[in-house]
């Protein structure tokens, strides 16, 4: 048999159509959905990509191996952990990847024994780049049981993608850089102007609305939805669909203005931790079928092996899904708990109703210490009631402190310690841009001068031609 896992980098559950989403952004993927199994509430324990990658191929969440912050230098992953891949190839599959996570850490590229680098002249990875790696490989391999990972990463920013796939998610007639609308003031406004200005803004120009930039991310689903298709199509030509395991998955979503948050993915907002995972097996797996139950990322490693009948490692904090998936049980998890160490330092519990949000260090954004969300009456999180409801914050305080200390025994918090030795990997990334228009990251936030990082753009871009 063969494993096809897909990563849809950046793709928000909310935002395709088999999760609700009311424009035609997936009409294949929804074509998938409906010949296998939806997870209708799936999340990212750990974000942004490296520790949501990291948590599925260990199946362990970032407490678990250390690995709870992207980008951090310090950050390691032991080599005694199993890793998937590794453990599918001693287990007799031919392993590949068509991926560049090898670049943020080396540990992405263990147990393959194909690693196909997407890396080239830019670092803007459009999906055709991937299928067009990725179909000579399965043309070789395809009369072996082979596990290959694909990473697709064109809902990420900037949002780029072909033009034609604009104007079906764009108020026709409207003019995205009319400079009457004023609906790009807050992201501009915005401590992280300088960052998001570098590396999104400039290159999509001079727009003025808000719901433009966030058509064109409907529109990079769209065509992302069309690669999809393209190497289903390819499956089905090379007569290997029926035999092939496919598993879709979002790392984490996108939060689209929501919560201060402009075209990014962090905070522990449903935006960002809500993600889609969606498994077809033809033959195995029953069509059409909707899992309502609590799962998450750490629990795809486990629900792998579970299928292959390959023993499970010990100690892991994933749950196979197949007893859910077949009927035999009626829960997995009464409560996912969330972490992120990039822009900003946070941990979090979502369960059935409830979304409790506990900040460490809000970076470049105005938090409050402890947020609580009743997710029934108010899903897109826009009441705090923390004040109102002390006693269920007492409560998950509780809950999130034994759980931590469960997790970590007598080792360090990472987090701290990250936050400690090295600052949010994020900030750094700002202060990057900042030091060309000599500012410092605490002059900018006291007071951010949009003024001043535009007028030196123009005065010295014959610099950066």
């Amino acid at each position: 048999m063969k494993i096809i896992m897909i990563s849809l980098d950046t793709l928000r559950a909310k935002r395709l159509g088999c999760y609700g989403y009311e424009l035609s952004t997936s009409p294949y993927i929804d074509q998938i959905a409906k010949q296998g199994v939806l997870f209708e509430q799936a999340f990212a324990s750990d974000i942004p990509t490296e520790v949501a990658h990291t948590s599925i191929f260990t199946g362990k969440v970032g407490l678990s191996t250390g690995v709870v912050s992207h980008g951090a230098q310090t950050t390691y992953l032991q080599k005694e952990y199993d890793w998937l891949p590794t453990i599918m190839r001693k287990s007799g599959f031919t392993t590949a990847a068509v991926d560049n996570l090898y670049h943020l850490k080396e540990w992405f590229a263990r147990g393959y024994q194909y690693y196909i680098n997407t890396i080239g002249q830019t670092r803007w990875i459009d999906g055709k780049t991937v299928n067009a790696l990725a179909k000579p490989w399965i043309r070789e391999h395809k009369d072996e049981d082979f596990f290959l990972f694909l990473h697709y990463w064109d809902p990420h920013t900037p949002y780029l993608p072909p033009k034609q796939y604009v104007p079906q998610f764009y108020q026709q007639g409207r003019d995205p850089y009319d400079k009457a609308n004023k609906s790009m003031t807050p992201a501009f406004n915005h401590p992280a102007y300088p960052f998001f200005k570098y590396h999104h803004f400039d290159l999509l120009g001079d727009i003025t609305d808000a719901n433009y930039v966030s058509a064109l991310y409907d529109a990079e689903i769209r065509y992302l939805d069309d690669i999809i298709k393209e190497l289903d199509d390819f499956l089905i030509q090379q007569g290997i669909k029926d035999d092939t395991m496919l598993i879709l998955f979002g790392d984490h979503g996108e939060s689209l203005t929501e919560h201060d948050i402009y075209w990014d993915h962090c905070g522990l907002y449903e935006a960002t931790v809500h993600v889609p995972i969606i498994i077809r097996w033809p033959g195995v797996v029953k069509e059409g079928l909707r899992i309502k139950q609590l799962v998450q990322h750490v629990d795809l490693m486990p629900t792998i092996l579970d299928a292959l009948n390959i023993e499970l490692p010990k100690g892991i904090d994933g749950k196979s899904l197949w007893p859910i998936i077949e009927g035999k049980a009626n829960n997995v998890h009464s409560e996912i708990y969330l972490s992120e160490c990039a822009w900003q330092a946070s941990r979090g519990i979502r369960t059935d109703r409830y979304k409790y949000i506990e900040t460490y260090d809000p970076g470049p954004f105005t938090r409050p210490a402890f947020e609580l969300y009743d997710l029934l009456t108010d899903p897109n999180e826009e009441t705090n009631l923390a004040e109102l409801l002390p006693d269920k914050i007492d409560s998950f305080k509780r809950k999130l402190t034994a759980w931590i200390h469960c997790k970590l025994g007598e080792r360090e918090d990472p987090m701290k310690l990250v936050i400690r030795e090295e600052g949010l990997p994020f900030r750094k990334r700002i202060e990057k841009v900042l030091s060309q228009y000599d500012l410092t990251w605490d002059e900018w936030k006291a007071n951010p001068q949009r003024d001043k990082i535009d007028k030196h753009v123009k005065e010295n871009r014959f610099l950066q031609k």
